[in-house]
């Protein structure tokens, strides 16, 4: 095996030492390397979206930005001269007091930075150079010397907040002039006092001291401030109801114009800063921020004419000017002919359900005391291998789940936890000789890790407290726990703690705090002796995911940001700060992409460990060039391991079903069948057409759908599915039954538990789960802070971020909120040369939005928070095969749309809803209804569908996201908030069915109705095409195949079973528990992305 592994070995590292040579010269985002294939495309446009202006300081001449450029034209108007295009995408022009130059921002450095150019476009020079703490929004002070920019702050959510920062013109790390009072709530949009003394700025200041979602833009969210540059001290300005934001002084310095909200309207208003009066002059503006995180702005910039009477800004695509006086408004008419460069979308298609499977969700893997034999969990069982090459074996029969097995010290035995939805989990050890099992645990529970001590006398477990997928019953007295290996003499000794271990003695346990990915920034190695007594803790490791002491507790494996690490276990007395980067001890890298499943030889010499379906082993000694047989320098982290090729059968149903008397919306482009047959052999269908020419076969399970309609089963492109807890899979996970029951057959997760989700997808495949297809992206490439984040700095870092997801059988990445265009780029180069679909977090960032598009990205999730949009959106999406999942179910810059079903209906009474979901979590959501105006509507998740309807009705892939909010129904709300965009019933049917099968790379084999394609469709008792609600009458679901009662999710086609309870179905359940559980469930209005979600 050694032999076999190091010749891969080589030959991979000779094809990454090539790759990393190349990844030494600095990106270039304006031709950056690799197959982005950027086209031009050229229009002439009189409008334009989101545009900044500004208007010299002689007011002859107005600067403005679209679409990433930069243009000129003279006050009255006329045609636009382009001062700066190109791939960078630059924006926020403002004329230096004398006129002669213009500071922008820009990311062709790599990321959003300050720029300063000529007035005619020449001589442009990044002036900061922030790698992650970007600017944005430049101002110039009056002496020409200095401007104040809002420099970006972020922490565990990925937007953040911004800061007050002056800069001299000639670069610097600049000067801190307000201080954000937390890492979530804004300061933004400074401007300068003409005398130089104060700086104006916008603040949000919405109760709570964080961001939230589904503000009231009624109450106060924005006020305006202004620092005093003498005196340091900050003074509120104004504010009230409708808020105050974007803050423009007159050219005087006497006036103050800004930006309101009066009900729906966006209002331009004037503050008269001697008399404290404030009066509206414009009441029809595009919808402001708000209620966005605007990290650019709350609305684009404006300013004065040099007579401190006319204000000039955009509006409704259009420049205009309005006399404060009279309040005449007139447009300022521009014409631009605009060239946009534009890169080939990535789209990556798959096959859906081959034959055969790799299993790639390898869990829990132990390697033998004699280094012989492999053991783990895979498909819900536990397997064992004979390493190197032997047949792979399932070690017990058992139908329920089992889970995390570790070896006796002698290796004759395995002690192990199983799961069953109906009886709960146990503690279970395995005689390797006899094949006989024996039950340790005398009482149901959820138990987890149990571990040998070193004589084999004990063993140590966790019992785990109660969840929403596995009910919250027989969890008391959680925590730590020893008993005998006979399962007598039961101890708790912490109520802390996972992953316990023996120390080497036996005298001690060992145990990790602070969780697992999503878990606390900082995690902690501890240890009580065998009284629970005696606490002391040994390492605390930021960003740390496993710590991993050895056999003899000299040395520690352990995970940081994914990738695996060696060092020595120093036990002194002292709590011990290790990390990668640690120079106290010495440090070594394992595993080169990321490293799971570490474990130890029982001579402590080896380390092993996991990614996908490889396994992976190192010496210590081979790791550093200390120790005796070191080598004399280190060879880099392992990049290929040994396969298990763990190959199971897709499952496929017996028999043939015939659907007769059907009406079949086909979403094979327009085409309606009336009075029809579908025919469906095993997974696929067979036959379809008019009654009169499609025979029904011998023996066929004939279903009756007269006066019924059969349409493709929906494909949800944003579905979060409860995939972030990392513990025991369910047999029966609900939120699958929730979605199928809805007539939900795949959903893509892009935002989940790696290990988790791919598990489940796996068990679905296998026919061990029910469920939807599922597809999904895994942890993700996470821009902010948190114990999962994905550092990206180079091309290798984003191929390394990416192959560690598709280890596990990932077929799409989200980029989610990777502060600079260089590092989405650099992912987007990586995804290319690895084969993968790319789906951005949209991230309420319109300009970031933009460059997704020109950049190539498979689409935008979440919906841009600009709307409506103008022809350069238009003409820039519509030339790119970018799709767009809108999720209008938590709208961003408004009211959530799901907050209108909850206004509108009666949830808590939908009887499908609550046979598979908790009650309490739909009595929590939707009882106590947030009562608005149907305006608010209009102005917040309608006005976004109508904008998606536009895109749609220009080419764009428009699909159907409904994020996890209330399982299954959620995608019926997605797909009637599409409808009330203007989309016909039949565009919002293929917005739920064969737009998102194509975005995801599946169109080939779902999305449609079509002899040869897989049998996934819902049989619906009233037609759709009629009422755009009848989508919800769903009677009858098949999944791949498998016929379901929609009502019950009792299976009935050929094979026949019916539904096991749910946990809360037992009248004795415990309906104690936390309604809003922070990152295990995302039942609670607003986002329910939770984790890494801004």
């Amino acid at each position: 095996m050694k032999q076999t592994l190091l010749a891969l070995m080589l030959c991979a590292s000779c094809f990454v030492l090539g790759q990393e040579k190349k990844d030494t010269a600095k990106w270039d985002v304006s031709n950056p390397p690799g197959q982005f294939n950027y086209q031009p495309h050229t229009f002439t446009t009189d409008e334009g979206t989101w545009m900044n202006l500004d208007v010299s300081p002689d007011g002859s001449t107005i600067v403005f930005d679209m679409m990433g450029g930069i243009y000129s034209i003279p006050s009255t108007g006329g045609k636009a001269t382009l001062l700066r295009g190109g791939i960078p995408f630059e924006i926020q022009p403002r004329f230096s007091p004398d006129g002669t130059k213009i500071s922008f921002t820009s990311d062709a450095g790599g990321g959003d930075n300050i720029w300063i150019m000529n007035v005619d476009g020449s001589d442009a020079e990044q002036v900061t150079k922030e790698s992650f703490r970007l600017l944005n929004n430049a101002y110039w002070m009056p002496d020409g010397n200095y401007f104040v920019a809002r420099k970006h702050f972020t922490s565990q959510r990925s937007l953040g907040a911004g800061e007050m920062w002056q800069y001299h013109i000639t670069g610097g790390s600049g000067l801190q002039l307000t201080k954000r009072k937390n890492d979530q709530q804004d300061v933004n949009e400074p401007c300068v006092s003409p005398d130089g003394r104060y700086v104006y700025f916008s603040e949000d200041v919405y109760p709570g001291g964080f961001f939230q979602y589904n503000k009231d833009p009624n109450k106060q969210i924005y006020v305006i401030k202004r620092y005093d540059l003498e005196t340091g001290k900050t003074e509120r300005i104004t504010g009230g109801p409708g808020g105050a934001a974007r803050p423009q002084l007159s050219r005087d310095g006497k006036k103050l114009a800004f930006i309101k909200r009066v009900r729906t309207k966006t209002v331009l208003y004037l503050h008269d800063l001697e008399t404290g009066e404030e009066w509206p002059l414009a009441d029809d503006l595009n919808k402001d921020q708000q209620e966005a995180w605007a990290i650019f702005g709350v609305y684009p910039n404006f300013n004065w004419m040099p007579n401190n009477k006319d204000l000039v800004y955009w509006n409704k695509g259009k420049i205009h000017k309005i006399n404060i006086e009279t309040l005449a408004v007139e447009v300022i008419p521009f014409t631009a002919n605009v060239e946009l460069q534009i890169a080939e979308t990535l789209r990556v298609d798959s096959p859906v359900a081959p034959e055969n499977f790799e299993a790639k969700v390898i869990r829990n893997a132990v390697t033998s005391p004699d280094q012989r034999t492999l053991v783990f969990n895979a498909l819900g069982h536990i397997w064992s291998k004979k390493l190197p090459n032997g047949k792979l074996k399932r070690l017990t029969q058992a139908a329920e789940f089992e889970s995390e097995p570790s070896f006796s010290p002698s290796g004759e035995q395995i002690v192990y936890v199983i799961w069953d939805d109906m009886e709960l989990g146990s503690i279970k050890v395995l005689d390797l000789k006899s094949g006989k099992t024996t039950t340790l645990s005398e009482t149901k529970g959820i138990y987890r890790t149990p571990a040998f001590s070193p004589d084999a006398k004990s063993i140590v477990y966790r019992k785990e407290p109660g969840n929403n997928d596995q009910g919250r019953s027989f969890s008391k007295k959680t925590g730590l726990y020893t008993m005998k290996s006979d399962g007598s003499d039961i101890k708790h000794i912490s109520p802390e703690g996972e992953y316990p271990l023996f120390n080497t003695e036996g005298t001690r346990v060992f145990y990790q705090t602070g969780g697992n990915y999503f878990g606390r920034l900082t995690k902690e190695l501890k240890s009580v002796d065998l009284n629970g007594k005696d606490k002391q803790t040994h390492l605390k490791s930021k960003y740390a995911n496993r710590l991993v002491p050895s056999p003899n507790n000299k040395w520690v494996a352990f995970t940081t940001l994914h990738k695996a690490y060696l060092a020595p276990l120093v036990l002194n007395g002292q709590t011990i700060d290790l990390d990668n980067k640690s120079k106290s001890v010495p440090v070594s890298q394992l595993a080169k992409d990321a490293g799971i499943n570490l474990h130890w030889s029982k001579d402590s010499k080896t380390v092993f460990w996991t990614l996908g379906a490889d396994y992976f082993s190192n010496k210590i000694k081979d790791r550093f060039t200390f120790l005796p047989g070191s080598p004399e320098k280190v060879a880099k982290p392992d990049s290929v391991g040994l396969n298990l090729k763990l190959v199971h059968k897709t499952y496929v149903p017996e028999g043939k079903i015939a659907f007769t008397n059907a009406r079949i919306i086909t979403m094979d482009e327009d085409k309606v069948l009336e009075n029809a047959t579908l025919v469906v052999n095993g997974n696929r269908i067979e036959a379809m057409g008019d009654a009169n020419e499609v025979s029904i076969p011998k023996g066929a399970k004939v279903v009756d759908v007269q006066g019924k309609t059969i349409m493709p089963g929906i494909v949800d492109a944003h579905a979060h599915i409860g995939g972030f807890r990392f513990g025991l899979t369910t047999q029966k996970h609900w939120q699958l039954y929730a979605n199928l029951a809805f007539g939900v057959t795949t959903v893509h997760d892009p935002s989940a538990n790696t290990e988790s989700i791919f598990a489940m997808s796996e068990l679905v495949q296998s026919g061990e789960m029910v469920g939807p297809r599922i597809y999904s992206t895994g942890i993700i490439l996470y821009g902010a802070d948190g114990d999962f984040k994905a550092v990206i700095n180079n091309l290798e870092d984003a191929r390394s971020a990416i192959r560690r997801t598709k280890a596990f059988g990932a077929k799409s990445v989200k980029s989610y909120n990777q502060p600079r265009r260089d590092q989405r780029q650099q992912v987007m180069q990586a995804a290319r040369e690895l084969g993968i679909n790319v789906v951005p977090e949209g991230g309420s960032t319109f300009y970031h939005n933009m460059t997704m598009i020109m950049d190539g990205h498979t689409g935008v999730e979440h919906n841009i928070p600009v709307a409506p949009v103008y022809k350069d959106v238009v003409e820039l999406w519509k030339t790119s095969n970018t799709g767009y999942t809108p999720t209008l179910i938590v709208n961003y810059g408004g009211v959530n749309g799901e907050y209108y079903f909850y206004q509108k209906d009666k949830v808590w009474k939908n009887k499908r809803l609550l046979n598979f979901t908790p009650r309490a979590i739909v009595d929590a959501r939707s009882r106590y209804r947030t009562m608005i105006p149907d305006e608010e509507y209009e102005n917040g998740h309608i006005l976004v569908s109508k904008t998606a309807t536009r895109l749609h009705n220009e080419g764009v892939l428009l699909n159907l996201g409904a994020h996890g909010q209330l399982q299954g129904l959620g995608a019926h709300w997605e797909l009637w908030m599409l409808h009330q965009g203007g989309l016909t019933n039949m565009d919002a049917l293929k917005a739920a069915t064969i737009n998102p099968a194509t975005y995801i790379g599946a169109a080939k084999d779902i999305g449609s109705l079509e002899v040869g394609k897989l049998a996934d469709l819902i049989v619906l008792d009233k037609n759709p095409l009629d009422n755009i609600r009848n989508t919800e009458t769903v009677t009858y679901t098949m999944v791949n195949g498998r016929l379901f009662d929609a009502a019950t999710l009792n299976e009935i086609g050929n094979q026949t079973k019916e539904r096991t309870e749910f946990w809360w179905e037992n009248n004795k359940y415990n309906v104690a528990f936390p309604w809003h559980e922070e990152a295990h469930s995302f039942m609670h209005p607003g986002c329910g992305c939770q984790i890494g979600h801004n």
